[in-house]
């Protein structure tokens, strides 16, 4: 019984844990952007953005940081820095990063 009871809380340890933050948290759904950056650059006619989705929890793969944002974009002086996080039912999300600068 001991053995069961600490495998459901490894589990769930390892389940509920997660590298990405997101500031909102809904059950159903959420979709949801928020500001993470901005710098004292005029604000640019480029923008990037680069993506990273997940599955059930289990798979997750992409790249959204702002250096890739900003490399698919060609900018090399950033004005700001964007967010949006999108989930349904916790069985699929997506993070996109957008990056805007010139």
């Amino acid at each position: 019984m001991k053995k069961l009871f600490k495998a459901i809380a490894v589990v769930a340890v390892l389940s509920l844990s997660s590298c990405a933050y997101v500031p909102y948290v809904a059950g159903l759904y959420h979709n949801v952007s928020t500001p993470v950056a901005a710098t004292s650059n005029a604000v640019g006619t480029k923008v990037g953005k680069a993506s990273a989705t997940n599955v059930l929890g289990i798979v997750a793969s992409g790249d959204a940081s702002i250096n890739a944002a900003a490399k698919n974009a060609g900018i090399q002086k950033i004005s700001h820095v964007d967010h949006k996080n999108f989930s349904v039912l916790g069985l699929f999300s997506k993070t996109t990063t957008f990056v805007y600068g010139e």
